[in-house]
């Protein structure tokens, strides 16, 4: 899988390279270093911890959650809301094969076991790596977020969900870190939108922090 990944990103960059004539040939080099550099930590992330928040779109409006992730390649997951106050101390734990959910303001709490759904596991970054390295067809642009230069990565969403169909993920050049992630339905309109302010690559996990 990582293979047939790496050949259609090396494929993808030389069509960037030959649509972007105008830049000079150190230009080039540059953005194409950048491009393997990000695909790398992708590529070879083992696990991730991130700060940031979620914010989920409707009709009616939206909802939006500070939040913890802790999260395994393997599939273990941690999630916990950090705000606001009235839902602070929600978690949702998978341990790869149980999904849980319990609140840690809670004396004596009690934890209740869950089914996955795809409003939750979509905000994962490991479900964007998975997604993205099994898309048929993914492209790579260049866009800026405040005063940094991000590359983007987009892919499709297997699953025919009527609210969640394909997802960008922008990755600071500098930093190589993951900037801000959005999820879009069938029609282009955002969904979700996780916006990280804090995001550590391959950080050590103990297994505790994965059981209810």
């Amino acid at each position: 899988m990582k293979r047939k990944a790496f050949a259609a990103f090396v494929a993808l960059l030389a069509v960037l390279s030959l649509s972007a004539g105008c830049k000079s040939a150190g230009a080039k080099l540059e953005n194409r270093n950048t491009y393997e550099k990000i695909q790398s930590m992708l590529v070879n992330l083992t696990s991730y911890k991130s700060v940031g928040t979620v914010e989920y779109k409707s009709n009616k409006g939206s909802n939006t959650y500070e939040t913890t992730q802790q999260c395994r390649n393997t599939g273990e997951y941690r999630i916990e809301v950090t705000g606001p106050k009235k839902v602070a101390g929600n978690v949702t734990v998978s341990d790869g094969k149980t999904i849980s959910q319990f609140n840690t303001n809670i004396s004596g709490r009690i934890s209740i076991t869950t089914k996955e759904n795809q409003e939750r596991s979509e905000i994962l970054l490991t479900s964007f790596i998975k997604n993205y390295l099994n898309s048929q067809e993914v492209s790579i642009s260049v866009a800026n977020i405040a005063a940094n230069q991000c590359t983007v990565l987009e892919a499709s969403i297997p699953g025919n969900h009527p609210y969640i169909a394909s997802e960008k993920l922008w990755v600071d050049n500098k930093t190589l870190k993951p900037v801000q992630l959005i999820i879009y339905d069938p029609q282009g309109s955002e969904r979700i939108i996780v916006a990280y302010a804090t995001f550590e690559y391959n950080v050590k996990l103990d297994d505790g922090l994965f059981k209810a």
